[in-house]
Parts: structure tokens; sequence; C-alpha cells
């Protein structure tokens, strides 16, 4: 019998599932049981238990916990367009991951989940003139998981980083919704100029693992770059781009190619 849990409320399905989840978890492993308890059933909410997560991840001896944590919950109240981002990011690596076969486990264990939500902390804070603090944030997310997003960069919802090991985001880049991109991404600049400088990548982009894109150029939506691929040129809406520097080699391949993870470059004879 599951144990009773006052967080779990009939108006969050997403909270709820997480938390049954957390049971079910305990009573297979339970020596799981402390950490478990500490990151979700302690929690009343789902952007509780996101801000307990992101400040024991990010917390030194330079930031406590409790403050980080203070950080959070301010942001959350402030923004809720701030937790809906975070539910559309969970969802989508549920569905695109399939390593991913529960809610709680982006929540708990998916750095590059995680790491999205640390630079969406970031991001609001340099939006509210809060720069330092932004930048802290973004030292301790590269220093923690390996991801580095400037806190002025824009992204949009529904995105999933796989593995997300050595993702770099620049200052002035733009990524659309239901993006999904895989390890070694970069965003980058071609030089040291100081004003728009870094790519505009629209919605429903896949991007293959090792893909550099550099300079302001645009990658239309719903496309597809080869993992390996040094993009320095506009990608078309819909088109394959593969090589360095990359060309076009074809079509998308299906309507979201982010959404159905598909990087397999079909022959055309």
């Amino acid at each position: 019998m599951a144990r009773p849990n006052p967080s779990v409320t009939e108006f969050d399905p997403v909270w709820q599932r997480i938390c049954e989840e957390a049971e079910a978890a305990i009573d297979a492993e339970p020596l799981m049981g402390g950490l478990i308890y500490a990151g979700i059933l302690h929690h009343k909410s789902f952007e509780g238990a996101l801000a307990y997560r992101i400040s024991m991840k990010l917390a030194s001896r330079e930031m406590s916990e409790q403050i980080l944590r203070e950080i959070a919950d301010q942001a959350y109240v402030a923004t809720p367009e701030l937790v809906a981002a975070a539910r559309a990011d969970l969802v989508a690596t549920y569905d695109r991951d399939p390593a991913c076969h529960r809610f709680m486990k982006p929540l708990l264990f998916f750095k590059g989940y995680q790491a999205v939500q640390c630079y969406r902390l970031a991001h609001w804070l340099y939006q509210h003139n809060r720069k330092d603090l932004a930048y802290f944030i973004q030292m301790r997310t590269s220093e923690m998981f390996g991801v580095d997003i400037h806190p002025a960069a824009r992204i949009g919802q529904g995105i999933m980083i796989d593995h997300a090991h050595s993702i770099v985001v620049g200052e002035t880049a733009v990524v659309g919704d239901n993006v999904s991109m895989l390890h070694s991404v970069t965003l980058g600049g071609t030089g040291k100029e100081d004003d728009d400088r870094h790519p505009k990548i629209g919605d429903g982009v896949l991007i293959g693992a090792g893909a550099k894109v550099l300079g302001n150029i645009k990658v239309g939506h719903c496309s597809r770059i080869a993992a390996g691929s040094v993009v320095l040129e506009e990608v078309p809406p819909m088109k394959t781009v593969a090589g360095v520097p990359a060309r076009i080699v074809g079509e998308a391949g299906c309507s979201q190619p982010a959404l159905s993870m598909d990087q397999i470059l079909k022959t055309v004879k």
C-alpha cells in the first residue's frame, strides 16, 4: 500500500505522477529512500522540489543551499512561466529520450534537464538586472554539469538536451521551442564581435552530437543538423545539413525531427 503523501493534489497530475513514481522507487530500493524523500516527497509542489534540487546541485562554500533555494523560490512565485517551461522540458525529455522511463528521472538524475533549469533561473536573474548572481549560477552550472549557457541567451520551452556534456550556448543565441540537441553542441560566435553574433535556432530543430553552429545565422524550423557538422551559413526550414562545412544533403525526413530524434541520413538513389 502506498504511503500517504499530502503533497499530492488532484490539480497537478504531473506532480502526482512524480510522487507515485517516487513511492514505488522507494519500495523497490529502500536505500534510495533518504534521497527520494528529500528530493521529492518532502515537498508540496513540483516547483518546491525543483528549487530544492537546483539549490543542492549549485551550492558551494561560496553560496549556501539556503540562499539559492530562496532565490529559486522567489523566481517561481514571481514568474510562473518558469515552472511551466520546466514542466514542458520534463515532458519533452520523457517523450524523446528512450532512456527516460519515469517523470521523476530528469528531476533527480538527468543533468541535461537540471542544467537547463539552472539556466532558466540565471536568465530570470539577468532579466531582473541581478547579473552578478546570474553569472554565478552560470559558472556553477558549468562546473557541475559541463553545460555553459550564457544567462542572456533566449531559450524556448520543450527543450531536451541528451547526455549534456560540453554544451555551449553564447550570449546572443536564440533557441526556439521543442528543440532537441545532443552532447558537445556549440552555438557560438566566429570572432570578437560585441553585437548580435550567435545563432538563431528555429522551433523543432534537431542538433546532432558534436555539431557546431557559428555566427549570427538562422537555422530554419524543423531542420536537422547532422552529428559533427560545422554550420557557417543559414539553414532553410525543414532541411538536413551535414559536413564540414555543412551543406544541404536532403529534406528533414519528417515534419518534427526534434520529436522523432531520427538522426539517420538516408541515401537517395
